[in-house]
């Protein structure tokens, strides 16, 4: 794992999705439900791709739901509702019962008690996680980057998320499992960034050449954070 120097660091902030809990725990508990939808769900995922590289915009909601509107064939009015239906309200279910990576919660709530301001920032709607495993109301800030106009890798999210925070971005460590839009978007912007892989690609010495930190266990983070506090 890499390192960077901690005393800089005034904040960290979360992705959710593959970030607080392993994404494939979450497709394996929703494949029926994506074969039920899996046209819409390829058409969304066409979508999405697009508002990845759209620039921020106040209407982002309008925009993507007319993107979804071309390819269901139908009014944008129509694909939003479809949209909530599917997407947004369609999917929290399968949040209940997903657990979160282990000792990422115990890591944020240890973080909160030490002085770190704690922010959550994804591409989704998080209220779509509910109380997000308990730590909701620890955060300084809970952010949705459709909230903010863009998705990620766009700057947009970031930077309004470190505004929010009152913070500089280099203050900042940005912890997601995306190198593309978490990684990426986050360093662009002058954030610390660190970078969560699956178990075997860390065994294996997989690392980011731009990330502060290559991880793949959050107590290898917790370490980083509190070992030589708690010797």
């Amino acid at each position: 794992m890499n390192s960077i120097d901690i005393s800089t660091i005034k904040a960290v902030a979360f992705d959710i999705d593959g970030t607080l809990y392993r994404a494939w725990k979450l497709n394996v508990r929703m494949s029926f439900y994506f074969l039920c939808h899996g046209v819409f769900f390829l058409k969304y995922g066409l979508v999405r791709n697009i508002m990845h590289k759209t620039a921020a915009t106040p209407d982002f909601i309008k925009i993507q739901s007319e993107h979804m509107a071309k390819k269901l064939k139908c009014t944008p009015e129509e694909a939003e509702e479809q949209l909530n239906t599917v997407i947004y309200k369609g999917l929290e279910k399968y949040f209940k019962r997903i657990k979160p990576c282990k000792g990422s919660i115990e890591l944020i709530k240890k973080l909160k008690e030490a002085g770190y301001k704690i922010a959550l920032l994804s591409d989704f709607p998080p209220e779509q996680k509910g109380d997000i495993w308990g730590i909701k109301d620890i955060c300084d800030v809970v952010l949705s980057s459709e909230e903010a106009g863009a998705l990620k890798p766009d700057s947009t999210p970031f930077i309004a998320l470190a505004k929010q925070l009152d913070l500089e971005p280099e203050q900042i460590l940005y912890v997601g499992n995306n190198h593309k839009y978490d990684i990426v978007g986050s360093k662009n912007v002058g954030m610390k960034a660190a970078w969560l892989i699956l178990p075997h690609s860390g065994w294996f010495g997989k690392k980011s050449k731009i990330a502060d930190i290559t991880f793949w266990r959050y107590k290898q983070l917790y370490k980083l954070f509190f070992e030589s506090s708690d010797k």
